[in-house]
């Protein structure tokens, strides 16, 4: 089994930050891409951002220049900085990891989610 457990959401002001983290623990051999999806109320689940093992990073372009992926490989945790917030990050937040519980077979795992809310 692996799990993925998320901490550090909640509630702020627009122009706030917030930082989310996300562990990845179990039967682990190997992570390949870990990173964040969110989905607002009557929306579709959305990529925020992707960080692979190597440190290459990818975002959404809504979130550019005010989040920052980071990763801690010896931890199995990756990092989430989110500055700037504006109402329509509002959210809930998943965690993704593309993980192996053995060489050459990887699965896509995800958090149960942490919700970030934005309001005056």
């Amino acid at each position: 089994q692996v799990q993925l457990v998320e901490s550090g959401g909640g509630s702020v002001q627009p122009g706030g930050s917030l930082r989310l983290s996300c562990a990845a623990s179990g039967s682990i051999f190997s992570i390949n891409g870990m990173g964040w999806y969110r989905q607002a109320p009557g929306k579709q689940r959305e990529l925020v951002t992707i960080i692979t093992s190597g440190g290459n990073t990818n975002y959404a372009d809504s979130v550019k220049g005010r989040f920052t992926i980071s990763r801690d490989n010896a931890k199995n945790t990756v990092y989430l900085q989110m500055n700037s917030l504006q109402p329509e990050d509002t959210a809930v937040y998943h965690c993704y990891g593309r993980i192996a519980r053995r060489l050459g077979i990887a699965n896509d795992y995800w958090g149960q989610g942490t919700q970030v809310t934005v309001s005056t």
